[in-house]
């Protein structure tokens, strides 16, 4: 475990802490992880070193902190096309003005990504923003295929309430119809019943003497 210190952190502890961090990021590795090593190499707490960058040190290499991650995408990046690995010290610019530190513009690390490497992975972007201009120009397409449809569909959907509702109106009055016409029939049947029996109850017969009925009035 590092021993805990009260002294006040110097230039030279600031800047430790900024490259050992920036490269963690780099390399896609946690802050913890390099707050751990950065306690090591001054004999610091690891809390104390994330107290240390949260609050004053990470505000001066904000710079910084955009590069190592651009870096580290490009690191997975060609990593997962099969590309030559990358160095563990990738050069990062650092901001002037750092007591023991290098000058603006200046660089640190190894190596630096190839110019080879750069182009490819540029080319193979371009391709892909081109494959995606694509696919997004085939999908608006799509859409306004479908939209044309719905608003077919809709139309047609239209047209058939109306005729659905027109075919309904109809059926009423057909049905009303029928229902009067069955009124009117069962009514005359009854009419002609009672007429019937009435003509049956008015006539009455008498034998002659031949044995032939006669109706008598």
């Amino acid at each position: 475990m590092a021993a805990i210190r009260q002294d006040a952190w110097s230039a030279d502890d600031d800047l430790i802490l900024a490259e050992i961090t920036l490269r963690h990021i780099r390399e896609g590795s946690t802050q913890l992880a390099a707050f751990e090593e950065v306690g090591q190499r001054i004999a610091r707490t690891a809390a104390a070193c994330g107290f240390r960058w949260n609050s004053c040190v990470r505000k001066r290499y904000d710079d910084a902190i955009s590069i190592s991650k651009q870096q580290r995408q490009k690191r997975n990046y060609l990593k997962k096309q099969g590309a030559i690995p990358l160095p563990s010290e990738e050069r990062l610019e650092l901001p002037a003005g750092e007591e023991g530190g290098a000058a603006k513009g200046e660089l640190i690390g190894s190596d630096a990504l190839s110019l080879e490497a750069v182009i490819r992975y540029l080319k193979q972007w371009k391709g892909s923003v081109q494959e995606l201009g694509k696919q997004v120009k085939q999908q608006e397409k799509e859409l306004r295929e479908k939209e044309e449809q719905i608003a077919a569909l809709r139309e047609i959907n239209d047209r058939l309430s109306k005729q659905a509702n027109a075919a309904q109106t109809d059926y009423q009055v057909v049905n009303d119809d029928y229902k009067a016409l069955i009124r009117i029939m069962d009514r005359a049947r009854r009419l002609a019943i009672l007429s019937e029996e009435s003509e049956e109850e008015k006539a009455r017969f008498k034998m002659d003497a031949n044995g032939n009925l006669e109706r008598i009035e």
